[in-house]
């Protein structure tokens, strides 16, 4: 049977947690890592000038637009999806923020046909521009937390896309 000296013992264990503790930051800071990459635009920044207020997207590795905003003062994270109809929010989440359900509709989703419920947005915000009254569905069954911004909001502000930035105005005065 061997023994370890105690100062040959201490160094072995301070080398264990050394390695235990640089792996859990590793991981921390590539799990942070990953995810500005899936959102990059956390905070995104307003930009204000003579009668508009603008936000500045930067799209993800996939080409997606996402950004962190609000509903009626509850943060969300936003999928910008010019081709929905309607801001589209999981069932999941508009549970969350209290949204009230209204009539039933029949939506075509990539799932199939389901019963999703109009419902109305009092506040909206995309960093600092604010959009009102903003029809939209809770839609049941539909995956992650992310609402779709569709063209229900999109209709009400100018967007431009250029090299990989998408530039969403709103005119402040006429």
């Amino acid at each position: 049977m061997t023994t370890q000296s105690p100062g040959k013992r201490a160094g072995r264990v301070m080398l264990v947690l050394t390695w235990g503790i640089g792996l859990i930051l590793a991981t921390r800071y590539f799990g942070v890592w990953e995810d500005r990459q899936h959102n990059p635009n956390r905070a995104p920044e307003s930009v204000h000038g003579d009668g508009y207020v603008e936000v500045r997207l930067a799209s993800s590795r996939q080409g997606h637009y996402l950004l962190d905003g609000r509903i009626d003062g509850q943060a969300v994270t936003f999928l910008l999806d010019t081709g929905a109809t309607q801001v589209a929010v999981p069932a999941r989440v508009a549970e969350r923020l209290g949204l009230v359900p209204g009539a039933s509709v029949t939506l075509s989703t990539a799932n199939g046909r389901v019963t999703g419920h109009r419902t109305q947005l009092q506040d909206l915000r995309l960093g600092d521009i604010r959009l009102t009254q903003v029809p939209a569905i809770i839609v049941p069954g539909m995956d992650g937390e992310e609402v779709l911004l569709g063209m229900s909001a999109l209709k009400q502000l100018e967007f431009t896309q250029r090299d990989g930035t998408l530039v969403l105005r709103q005119v402040t005065s006429p």
